[in-house]
């Protein structure tokens, strides 16, 4: 837990849209590691799992993503969403881990 005195930093890491001739992904870079989700494929499973590496991360300290597109496309708006939504969650998870003492020193 925080002294009165101590400030909480939250990193903001990029997200990117990476358009393809088959597949579209939202990139979440977090250490200098991309996680992607596929944005055209129903795959719950990918997103299930881009979530709980995202767990582990989440374990080392708070962070946040920021959407950095040039293409106010479909798959623009969609990504904007999810990360709103994404960084909700992962504050939220934050808040319960350090609750329980799950965050690594």
């Amino acid at each position: 837990m925080l002294s009165a005195k101590e400030v909480k930093f939250m990193e903001t890491n990029k997200a990117t849209i990476q358009r393809g001739d088959q597949n579209t992904f939202l990139v979440l870079n977090v250490n200098s590691q991309d996680f992607k989700i596929i944005l055209t494929d129903d795959n719950p499973n990918n997103v299930k799992e881009v979530f709980n590496k995202l767990l582990l991360e989440l374990k080392k300290g708070l962070f946040e993503f920021e959407l950095e597109d040039e293409t106010e496309d479909l798959y623009y708006h969609i990504c904007q969403e999810y990360i709103l939504q994404l960084n909700d969650e992962l504050q939220i998870i934050y808040q319960e881990l350090e609750e329980y003492e799950l965050l690594e020193e």
